[in-house]
């Protein structure tokens, strides 16, 4: 009988050992493991985005795609480090015509949120001050 409760009891120790073993908690991913850097970026008009049906897009950096302006709209936002209010606005003339859009982006850049939201007074004046981030497809 001593060597059948040596057994088990050994049995019982093996087992502990692996329950032990698979209680250790995973690791999160290091830092510069972040797969991409995107936004959703929506468009609406109006000064309100209860006022219309907004467009909508997912904007990936890593490669650029899904997205109609990927490639410069990606170029952009990297220049500016992710956040879009600080896109380097373009030169040229708009229109004074009030026909208010409204954009907002909310997503991950180089590991932090985003979240970008503004109502311009015509998508030209948009265009101008936030490139292509928000240039969908019609």
């Amino acid at each position: 009988m001593t060597t059948t409760i040596k057994a088990v009891r050994n049995g019982l120790l093996a087992a502990c050992a692996l329950l032990a073993a698979a209680a250790v908690p995973v690791q999160a991913a290091p830092h510069g493991a972040i797969p991409d850097d995107w936004l959703y970026v929506t468009v609406t008009s109006g000064d309100d985005t209860r006022s219309g049906t907004p467009r909508g897009t997912l904007l990936r950096c890593d490669p650029p795609r899904g997205h109609a302006q990927a490639v410069p709209a990606c170029e952009e936002l990297r220049t500016a480090d992710g956040d879009v209010g600080r896109i380097p606005p373009k030169d040229g003339y708009c229109p004074m015509i009030y026909a208010p859009v409204t954009v907002s982006a909310r997503g991950e850049w180089g590991g932090r949120p985003v979240t970008y939201k503004k109502t311009f007074s015509n998508s030209c004046v948009m265009a101008a001050q936030t490139g292509g981030v928000f240039a969908l497809a019609d």
